[in-house]
This record gives C-alpha cells, structure tokens and sequence, in this order.
C-alpha cells in the first residue's frame, strides 16, 4: 500500500529586514553584510485532511518584541481557503515565540510536541536571560494548558503523525526541537523549521548563534538532509530563497508550493 502524499505550501506572516550576517551566523567573517529573515508557517493538505506547521506570533507579540507581522495567520490561511476552526492538527516544532505563539487560534487543534521542548521551557534553564529571550511565558502557558485539557500530545523522537507524516527530534536550535518529514510528489521532503533557518546553514555547516547544543546543530544538518530525498526538498525554517526558487501559489504574493520542488536552482555559497 502506498503512502499518502501531500500537497505542502509555505505561508510567510513577517519579515525582518534590518538583520546581518552576524545575525544569522556563528564566527561569519562578513558580519555586517545584510542579512534578510521570512517568517513562515507551513500547511500540509492532503484531500480534506490539513496538518499546520507551527502557529507563528500575533500583533501583541509583534509590538512587545518591536517585531510587526504582515498579516495575521487567519489572513495567510485564507488565502488556500482555510479557516482556523478547520484545523485538527498542530505540530509544534518547538516553543520559541514565533513558531508557538497563536496556538489559542486553533480551538479544534490537537497539538503535537517534543517532551523535551515542554521540559526546557519549563525548567531551570528559563532562569537564565539569554536562553530565556526566544520564548514568551504566556505561550508557554497556553502549551501547558493544551496539555491539561487533553489536548497535548508528546511525540518520540521518531513519531508518526499521519500517513506520509512523522516528526523527529533534532535539538540543537532548542532543546526538544523537531522537524517533519512529509511524503509529496516529488520525494521525502523535510521541513526543516529551525533545525536550519537558511539554507547556507546547513550546506555550508555554519551554525545559527541561537544554540543551545552546538553539536546537536551540526548532527541535525545531517539529519534533515538524510530525511530529505534530495537536497533541494530541505526547507529551511526562515530563509527568503524559499519564495525565490519555489512557484508562488495563487495571487496572494505571500504563499508557495513547496511539493512539487523548487522552479530555480540553489545559488552557489
């Protein structure tokens, strides 16, 4: 019996466009060149069935972090005519406040999280400012809450979500990070969330300063490109080259189909 397959599309709700070079890479000699970040989330569809990929941060969120959005998720799923409600799975690839932030938007979900996720951003290790900076309390809440309601379920390291969907933790980036490999038309692809914000993160091995376990980065290099039938089905989880090299799907300008692979070739780190 064949796997299902899925239709795959990247939804981009920000942009920040005064980053650099230091920004997005340890020790990168040309620190102060431009350096652009897309946020994305990503949905899966397969007939009637739709996964979301990540829930992405509101307006409150976007005006305490200085941070704006371009548009509200109900509006990006508007655009492949989704409603939030219609929603009944929600993978969560880690807790950091632009992937975790709206998850009280999807009041059908059931949510699917790395035990290792909900212990990190709930343990000692929040003390501490600088590993504490990505996350926001109240997101943490909101998964915490999920969880008592039934609504939480912990993933494996290897877990299958559906037909054609599984999870697999990477760590590095965050501690329970995961990323979803998803069976499409054109191969095994792997979205790669930020287990790689940027393709030259992990085609040139060069590590995101967010860490929190440098060698687990660099072992999900590996993993996400393993995962992947080719290198070109590896989405990386912020990087604008997405909606360069992939086909832009409808007249909306902020959505694209990932999963017949990209019209464009990568360019040359």
């Amino acid at each position: 019996m064949s796997e299902t397959l899925w239709e795959v599309y990247a939804l981009k709700y920000s942009e920040r466009n005064s980053r650099t070079r230091f920004d997005s890479f340890l020790f990168d000699p040309h620190h102060n060149v431009a350096h652009d970040m897309d946020y994305f989330v990503w949905v899966l569809r397969s007939g009637d069935e739709i996964i979301l990929v990540d829930t992405g941060y509101d307006a409150g969120e976007a005006k305490q972090r200085g941070r704006p959005i371009l548009r509200s998720q109900t509006e990006a799923l508007a655009a492949l005519s989704i409603t939030p409600d219609q929603i009944k799975h929600v993978i969560i690839t880690h807790l950091h406040y632009d992937h975790a932030g709206c998850l009280h938007e999807f009041p059908e979900a059931r949510f699917y999280l790395h035990p290792d996720e909900m212990a990190y951003a709930t343990g000692p290790c929040m003390c501490e400012d600088v590993l504490r900076m990505p996350f926001t309390g109240a997101h943490i809440c909101e998964a915490v809450s999920a969880l008592y309601s039934g609504r939480l379920e912990f993933t494996n390291s290897d877990h299958k979500i559906a037909d054609g969907v599984t999870t697999h933790r990477t760590g590095g980036h965050s501690r329970g990070l995961q990323v979803v490999r998803v069976k499409t038309g054109a191969g095994w692809m792997c979205l790669a969330s930020d287990a790689s914000h940027y393709y030259e993160n992990y085609l040139t091995r060069r590590p995101f300063p967010i860490v929190v376990d440098l060698q687990d980065m660099f072992s999900g290099f590996d993993t996400i490109q393993a995962l992947a039938s080719k290198p070109e089905l590896v989405i990386p989880g912020h990087d604008p080259l997405v909606g360069q090299i992939f086909p832009a799907y409808g007249r909306s300008g902020f959505v694209w189909r990932l999963d017949a692979g990209p019209e464009k070739a990568l360019p040359q780190f």
